[in-house]
Parts: structure tokens; sequence; C-alpha cells
């Protein structure tokens, strides 16, 4: 294999790409390439009506750019996007930013990346395992994000404490005023005590029993994230809660706006399995925010990090 492939005005680097792609949602990746080949972005929405499939609703959703999109960020910025997938957010990223620089895991992920951001002439992407892609990062970047991706540390970050090295490392590639972004299901979303399986393992309650059956992936509760964030190093950080989630984000709460009583009521939203449905989660919700307990149930977090206090 060729060490570059130009795909448009994108670079895909495969000098770290072991050759075999480890992580795969299945033969829906090939029709997913075969998509973004074909038809631009002002098409999707039409596709994902007529496909009626999660992967698809999933990985070609504009609506998966707002977990980014509103954020302030400087024109000549440069980003590190680790995990970027199929390129959901990595659009989103290169139409604010200076400068896109990708790690993903999986060669055809990449391809359908690059084909569907292929206007874009800011953006390249290094194939391969990020443990051995970090090594050879030389420069610091104003904004990391990690969007879906902190949860995976375990299985692919060799150490005793994978998800304090994980943070470690990635501090190391911020600039002194640089931003790591974070965006992760909370194992405590009340999603999950309604009946919706675990995101990740398909089980439930998996998460809010401690994860006893499963190994190589597990989300945390907020407090479990600071204390993270403390061991990692970083001093300073302001926490975000997308609803319905991260994934799909209609709104971004923060500590500063939380939501009001009624304002919680798109819970039916299990899109990629059956879910049991134990009570109303708007009632519940509403509950919560008026006992001023809603952001230790809210299905998922935006986490942005830095490395001073400020």
């Amino acid at each position: 294999m060729e060490r570059e492939e130009k795909v448009g005005n994108i670079t895909l680097n495969y000098e770290y790409y072991s050759g075999q792609d480890l992580y795969c949602d299945g033969e829906v990746e090939d029709e997913l390439l075969d998509i973004v080949k074909e038809y631009d972005e002002s098409k999707f929405h039409k596709i994902i009506a007529e496909k009626n499939q999660w992967p698809v609703l999933y990985h070609l959703s504009s609506t998966r750019g707002n977990i980014i999109e509103w954020m302030p960020m400087e024109a000549d910025a440069k980003v590190l996007e680790v995990g970027a997938g199929c390129g959901a957010v990595t659009g989103t990223l290169a139409a604010k930013a200076g400068k896109v620089d990708c790690i993903e895991l999986s060669r055809k992920r990449s391809l359908i990346n690059a084909y569907r951001n292929r206007s874009y002439s800011n953006i390249r992407i290094y194939v391969g395992n990020f443990e051995t892609i970090e090594k050879a990062l030389t420069e610091q970047y104003d904004y990391i994000t990690l969007i879906g991706v902190l949860e995976y540390a375990e299985s692919y970050i060799l150490a005793e404490q994978p998800y304090v090295e994980f943070l470690r490392l990635m501090k190391k590639h911020l600039n002194p005023n640089g931003k790591l972004i974070i965006a992760i299901e909370n194992k405590y979303g009340l999603k999950y005590w309604a009946g919706c399986r675990e995101d990740h393992v398909s089980k439930y309650f998996e998460g809010i029993e401690g994860y006893q059956d499963s190994h190589g992936v597990k989300t945390f509760s907020k407090r479990e994230l600071e204390n993270l964030f403390r061991e990692s190093g970083y001093t300073a950080w302001e926490f975000y809660y997308p609803y319905p989630d991260y994934k799909l984000p209609c709104a971004i709460y923060s500590d500063q706006y939380l939501p009001k009583p009624g304002e919680l009521s798109n819970n039916m939203r299990n899109f990629d399995g059956e879910r049991l449905v134990l009570f109303d989660e708007g009632k519940v919700f509403d509950g919560l925010i008026e006992e001023g307990v809603f952001p230790f149930y809210a299905n998922s977090y935006l986490v942005i990090l830095g490395r001073g206090e400020n």
C-alpha cells in the first residue's frame, strides 16, 4: 500500500496503518462509502429518511456537528480530532478552524470521511492506532477533540491506568492555552434507568451496575470524570449537558443555563435497538430539575478542559 492517498483535497497517511481494520459496523460501511462518493451532504437528509437505518443516521446526520458548531474557535486554530470516524464532526471543525489533523484506526471510515469532506483543503487524516501515531506528532494544538472516544481507552492504551494515561497524552499535545474537548455518555444517565440498553455493550443497566460483565469500554459519572481529570494533571474544566445526548444533540445546557421543567420531552430516541419503557422520562426530568440534581442524571457530558487555571 502507498504511504499516502489523495481524495479530493484531503491526504490520507498510511504510514502507521496495520493493513487491517479492527473496528467496523459491517457491510453498512460499504454502503456509506458508496453514498458519500456519489452524493454531497445536501442529499444526506433525504437518504437518511429513505434508508431508515441507525448507522446511516448516526454517521451521516448533520445534527452530529451540533456538539462542536456552537463553540467559538479562531479561524487559524489547529485542531487534532482523535477518533474521527466517518467524519460527521470533521467537516464542522474544518469550517471553523485553520487546520484539522484526524486520527482514525479504520481505513474504510477514513475514506468515508475523506470523500464526504473532500472539498476542504485543511484536513489531513492519519490512519492507524493512536498510541503509535501519537509518538510521531510534533506540533501542539489549540483544540483536541475526543468525541465518543475516551470510553475506549482501555482497549487501545497499554497502561495500568489507561484512561488517566490517555488524558495525560492529550495534555502533552495541547499548546499552553489549548482546550481538550470530551463528549461521553454518563453511565448514570436517566435513559439507562428508564430502560435503554447501555450504548456500547447493549446490555440493560450494565453501566449502572458497574460494568461487571463488560471489558474494554466504560463510561463514567460526573464525579468519576472529575477525578480522572485531577489524576491526569488538569486543573480547570467546564461541564456542558447535550440533550438528548451528545450523538444527536438538539440542545446543549450549561451550569449557567440548566434546563427548566417542561423542556426535556424528546426522550424516545433509542434508534439502534429495543428498549424498555419503565417510566415517563420527561416527568422524571422535571422532578430532577426541581430538586437541583439534573447534572448527575444528564444522559451525556460535554467537557472542555484547559491546561491552565483559566
